[in-house]
């Protein structure tokens, strides 16, 4: 029986892909959302329900019937319309409608090197889950992207926008922490895998390539021809700086939070890498156009 595959947020930049994939596989897929009513593609070929999270008899009903649960809801940086701690409180009910529905899997997305006794609220929130879901006993897989590239991303996108439209670049510190972005494709493939797996696995899902900050925005720059003076600023400055982007384009080009983490290099794991794609060859393929425009997190939330 082809039972039907839920997936938060299939509207949204991985879950589209990993909607996509389901459906070109002749899969029925459903998504739980926050815009229920969003114009997008894949609108008419998926049902499509609200989230529910202040009913927990109606969120257990939207996911009966259904074989496996892909769960990519989650939100980058606190925010006066949206935080950590919510996105948390929310998955835990998610996890609990999905048992009380009799889902017969749960493929979680988390991020690399999660740690409850962290101070950062991303990478505290992740670690909670992750503990929570391995308490559940429901048969699960989590995924821990670093930096998800491609089509449409915005970390990626925007160090190339700041390279195309600064005189220089300013990475925090010495740059020398690593980060190893995976191709969002390759890790929508991933998750559709895992979807039919049995047991529980935990997967480091990041690309096959490895970057200190520094060289990262250096080969950015040259495959795009905007070679830029690099140099080390404190974290303060750096942030600073980011904050009168953000203001000019009304968002949050980068906070506290993602500066201390990438210092404390939690975006690099010692693992074999799960996607193919490189960044290198992909950035070649999209040097006209990568960077060319501001990638706003908000201004997405807001459509």
């Amino acid at each position: 029986m082809n039972l039907p595959i839920v997936v938060t947020g299939a509207f949204g930049y991985s879950g589209s892909r990993i909607a996509r994939r389901l459906l070109e596989a002749g899969h029925k897929v459903r998504t739980l959302t926050n815009s229920p009513t969003r114009g997008h593609p894949l609108a008419g070929q998926v049902a499509v329900e609200p989230f529910n999270f202040d009913a927990p008899e109606k969120l257990a009903r939207s996911l009966e019937g259904c074989a496996t649960l892909i769960n990519t809801y989650w939100v980058r940086f606190d925010h006066k319309r949206f935080d950590h701690a919510t996105a948390v409180e929310n998955t835990l009910k998610l996890f609990a409608a999905a048992k009380r529905a009799g889902v017969g899997r749960i493929v979680h997305v988390s991020i690399t090197n999660p740690e409850e006794g962290s101070t950062l609220p991303y990478f505290h929130g992740k670690g909670r889950l992750e503990r929570a879901l391995r308490e559940s006993g429901m048969p699960h897989t989590i995924l821990r992207p670093a930096v998800l590239f491609g089509d449409g991303d915005i970390l990626i996108n925007n160090i190339a926008w700041a390279l195309r439209h600064l005189p220089c670049f300013g990475v925090f510190g010495d740059g020398a922490y690593k980060l190893q972005p995976i191709h969002v494709e390759d890790f929508a493939a991933v998750a559709v895998r895992e979807a039919f797996e049995s047991g529980n696995r935990t997967i480091e899902a990041i690309g096959p390539e490895t970057f200190t900050y520094r060289e990262l925005a250096r080969t950015l720059g040259k495959i795009i021809g905007c070679r830029r003076p690099i140099f080390g600023v404190p974290p303060w400055f750096g942030y600073a700086a980011g904050r009168l982007v953000g203001w000019w384009h009304r968002d949050e080009f980068v906070t506290r939070e993602e500066i201390a983490g990438l210092m404390e290099n939690r975006l690099f794991v010692d693992a074999p890498p799960a996607g193919a794609t490189k960044l290198t060859d992909w950035a070649k393929q999209h040097a006209a156009t990568l960077g060319c425009t501001y990638a706003s997190e908000l201004a997405r939330r807001r459509r």
